[in-house]
């Protein structure tokens, strides 16, 4: 159900996370939201004070739908909280396991031979050293996630739909150590019931957007796993079930983002399309600028008309700034196979917390809103109001 995008061609959004400011220096640790929120007074009021600040940054930026920036999240290794949040919350997770060999899906070097996160020296390496499995010890459930609380704490704060994110279940799974579940398509299972009660509290709490990380295809559609595609498929929706009622469902695709860098050498979505349109959601995401938008045909063909496709026009993975005229070029690009009011327009993943400084995340934002007024200006639209770009502000005139 388009509860946000209805009527909003082009809206402009981010991906979710933004680097958190300097002087944020409180975090979780371990302990649920409102406990800490309850209890801690320094964590709420920087919790509340940071929130105010990356949506301030991104209403003055201009965008139309905004997020926490996940301020949640600790200033942790290479984004682990993007896992460890659900990792150190959820019910029937235990102490962590070591895997041997390393992370099934990781990359390997140039020769083909050597997993880049086993080779002393790279920076990935360091990542996943932090990225260690939690074992499942018991039955699955949402534990103090808190979602629903999280999202009042931010949409009390700002007119503008806020749009929270999750990792989903088939990740968190596929970063897990199973001891309990007879086989892995249960515990893969166990993950969505369990998070999709999760999703319908956020649905209770009266948000208007959800987004669901994808279900692992890309990362296993060349290899030998466990779980097969269409189970992927079924598991994810099974997650998401019922939710199209009652908010927008967002899918975003993700090609890794640990500290700004790629997971993969290359990669397509074209192996993937067919499984991501069997997904039970309003739109799905895609990382496009940091490929010039080379596979937008190919996407645009393989996405039905029951969805909306957002597509990355800013990337997370340089400090240098793209330009109005970039974003422009990128957009009108995806118009000639996407039509205009299917198109929302993001970053292509998170900003992150330790891949680019908040003043880069900033006016990455600004200049996606300024690129997206060029095309509404050409195609008789109304342009978004962009307070950081209105030059009678500018205190230096």
């Amino acid at each position: 159900m388009f509860t946000v995008s209805n009527n909003r061609p082009l809206a402009t959004t981010i991906t979710g996370s933004l680097p958190r400011p300097s002087w944020f220096t409180e975090g979780l640790s371990r302990r649920p939201f409102l406990e800490a929120m309850g209890s801690d007074y320094q964590f709420r009021e920087q919790y509340f004070d940071a929130v105010t600040a990356v949506i301030g940054d991104q209403v003055r930026a201009g965008l139309d739908i905004v997020t926490d920036g996940d301020m949640r999240f600790d200033n942790d290794i290479g984004g682990r909280s993007w896992f460890g949040y659900l990792f150190e919350r959820m019910d029937g997770l235990g102490d962590i396991a070591m895997r041997p060999g390393g992370n099934e899906w990781a990359p390997r070097d140039d020769s083909g031979s050597v997993k880049r996160v086993d080779a002393p020296g790279d920076i990935l390496h360091e990542v996943m050293e932090s990225r260690l499995p939690p074992r499942i010890l018991g039955p699955v459930g949402r534990g103090s996630l808190q979602y629903d609380a999280i999202f009042k704490a931010a949409q009390r704060l700002t007119e503008h739909p806020v749009k929270i994110g999750s990792c989903c279940g088939q990740m968190v799974h596929k970063n897990s150590v199973n001891d309990h579940y007879q086989n892995s398509i249960d515990a893969v299972m166990g993950f969505s019931d369990a998070l999709n009660e999760e999703y319908h509290a956020v649905a209770d709490a009266g948000a208007q957007i959800l987004q669901v990380e994808e279900p692992c295809l890309h990362f296993v559609a060349d290899s030998v796993w466990e779980i097969s595609l269409d189970d992927y498929v079924r598991a994810f929706n099974r997650e998401v079930a019922g939710l199209r009622d009652r908010l927008e469902v967002w899918c975003h695709t993700c090609w890794g983002n640990p500290l700004a860098q790629k997971v993969e050498a290359n990669y397509s979505y074209e192996a993937i399309l067919p499984y991501l349109d069997q997904l039970d959601v309003d739109v799905v995401t895609f990382e496009t600028a940091d490929n010039k938008g080379a596979e937008l045909e190919v996407i645009a063909s393989g996405i039905g008309r029951d969805k909306k496709i957002c597509i990355g026009a800013v990337t997370h993975r340089t400090l240098q700034v793209e330009t109005p005229h970039e974003v422009a070029a990128l957009i009108k690009r995806a118009l000639e196979f996407i039509d205009l009011d299917r198109l929302l327009i993001s970053s292509d993943c998170g900003f992150g917390r330790q891949g680019m400084s908040r003043m880069h995340a900033f006016y990455k934002m600004v200049s996606l809103v300024k690129g997206v007024n060029l095309v509404r200006k050409e195609l008789g639209l109304d342009a978004a109001e962009a307070p950081a770009a209105v030059g009678r502000y500018d205190f230096l005139r």
